[in-house]
């Protein structure tokens, strides 16, 4: 790699862990800047899983003093969220290089329209809150809906945490900051097996790895540390556009050009 390579998959691995650390979204950064640098596209994913799953898994010590009050939902969710992120990752490995990169277009665009759409997922969320506490099959149903939400996290994952929070909301749940803990940790869970599986798969890009973890880390860090000084709105706005604009361009290249 040129140095001005390098500096390029930091910055975006810097700019991707502080999104995922202010609203979400970094893997629409991650994915497309492997992919533009000439990296294959299953291996582009498993490397830009492996990048960003160390500062995702770091990020639950935040969440430390929530863990209490989320054991009993993560005692339900953890082994469905560990066996689908495996299922999803061994599809990935199974899946031609040709035909994912044809799926690429459509799962960027899914996950950005995802993002977009969280906010109303949430007050989805809520409003159904009561009536799903109500009924006997809401638990078995969230419990289903989280396996396919893993199984789509191991096999591409942007857009996981939206769809989580959304399943949480109706459940019942209205503290964000006890939902957004039990999302990091099945997340982390999800990405943790998908990342075990790819590294047995050789789908990982050591070099490229090693230099957007370090810039995802990075990321996180600074992230936390000013994040109440930037506009959440314009943050994601900004994730919005790249994420639109990124959809836009692979579906150009691969079916247009």
């Amino acid at each position: 790699m040129s140095a001005v390579q390098i500096l390029e998959l930091a910055a975006a691995a810097m700019v991707a862990g502080g999104m995922n650390a202010i609203a979400g979204g970094g893997t629409l950064l991650t994915f497309p800047t492997l992919i533009l640098l000439g990296t294959a596209s299953e291996v582009a994913n498993a490397t830009s899983t492996v990048a960003l799953v160390v500062g995702t898994a770091g990020s639950m010590y935040g969440y430390r003093e929530y863990a209490g009050a989320i054991r009993s939902w993560l005692a339900r969710f953890w082994l469905v969220s560990t066996i689908g992120g495996l299922i999803g990752a061994v599809l990935l490995t199974k899946t031609s290089d040709a035909f994912f990169s044809k799926m690429v277009p459509f799962l960027i665009l899914f996950a950005t329209v995802l993002f977009v759409a969280q906010d109303a997922f949430r007050r989805l969320g809520k409003k159904k809150a009561g009536e799903a506490r109500s009924r006997p099959g809401a638990i078995w149903g969230a419990m289903a809906f989280q396996f396919v939400v893993a199984v789509y996290g191991g096999y591409f994952g942007a857009g996981i945490g939206i769809l989580m929070l959304a399943s949480l909301g109706f459940l019942g749940m209205t503290n964000i900051h006890e939902m957004n803990a039990l999302k990091t940790v099945l997340g982390s869970l999800i990405n943790a097996v998908a990342t075990l599986w790819f590294i047995r798969a050789g789908l990982i890009d050591w070099p490229k790895a090693g230099i957007m973890t370090a810039g995802a880390l990075a990321g996180y860090y600074l992230a936390a540390s000013y994040s109440q000084r930037i506009s959440q709105r314009r943050v994601r706005q900004l994730i919005s556009a790249i994420g639109f604009g990124i959809s836009g361009v692979m579906f150009y290249k691969q079916f247009v050009k």
